[in-house]
């Protein structure tokens, strides 16, 4: 979600939306945006803070100054502009919570691409694998196959290393952008593992058969 998504006077009802809930300092308002929009607009102060001082022009908001902190409040005029204005917040409502959810459906899709993509690797990997000791075996005799099993560990470890970090510095590059990482796209990771686990335990029993 980008600032155009709040068009005019949206931002402004939305921060008396906000102040309704709990009187709120500048910093947390901003939190609190980036939050309900999971992580895909952080106001600037700049942004913030002359709304703020608009909407107490207005009065529709107050503040009080608590040592080098201060507090912005929802006035009665606040709430009563609030009030009338329902059909028009419940609009922006439904606009946050449809964002959040194409920014989960998005890291979830990523994921689930990946793990595709590890899965097809390791099936590959395996029927080649299959091809050349069936080859070794037939060119080389009695080549001990412990030294090559060994080996072959040792690029798989890499190749695990190497997904996971790549995967793990993605999630962390999306999350300290301000990207939300709702609790079912880890549920979608964590299944997505599992299968790839699995296939690989299969892969594994076919070289056995």
């Amino acid at each position: 979600m980008s600032p155009a998504v709040f068009s005019h006077g949206d931002l402004r009802l939305y921060l008396l939306s906000l102040l309704a809930e709990a009187p709120q300092h500048g910093y947390g308002i901003i939190q609190a945006l980036t939050d309900r929009t999971g992580g895909t607009y952080t106001p600037s102060a700049g942004t913030i803070y002359p709304r703020l001082a608009k909407l107490e022009e207005e009065g529709l908001v107050s503040k009080t100054v608590d040592g080098r902190t201060t507090i912005y409040s929802i006035t009665d005029a606040g709430r009563a502009e609030l009030a009338g204005r329902e059909a028009d917040l419940a609009g922006i409502e439904e606009g946050l919570a449809d964002s959040v959810r194409l920014i989960a459906n998005e890291v979830r899709q990523s994921v689930q691409e990946a793990m595709r993509s590890l899965r097809a690797d390791l099936a590959t990997a395996a029927h080649e694998e299959k091809k050349s000791a069936k080859a070794r075996a037939h060119s080389e005799g009695m080549r001990d196959e412990r030294v090559g099993s060994r080996e072959n560990l040792q690029r798989a470890d890499a190749a695990i290393t190497a997904f996971r970090a790549q995967v793990r510095t993605d999630l962390r590059t999306h999350v300290a952008r301000g990207g939300s990482l709702p609790t079912s796209v880890v549920a979608e990771l964590e299944n997505a593992m599992e299968a790839a686990a699995r296939g690989v335990i299969q892969a594994l029993s076919k070289l056995e058969g």
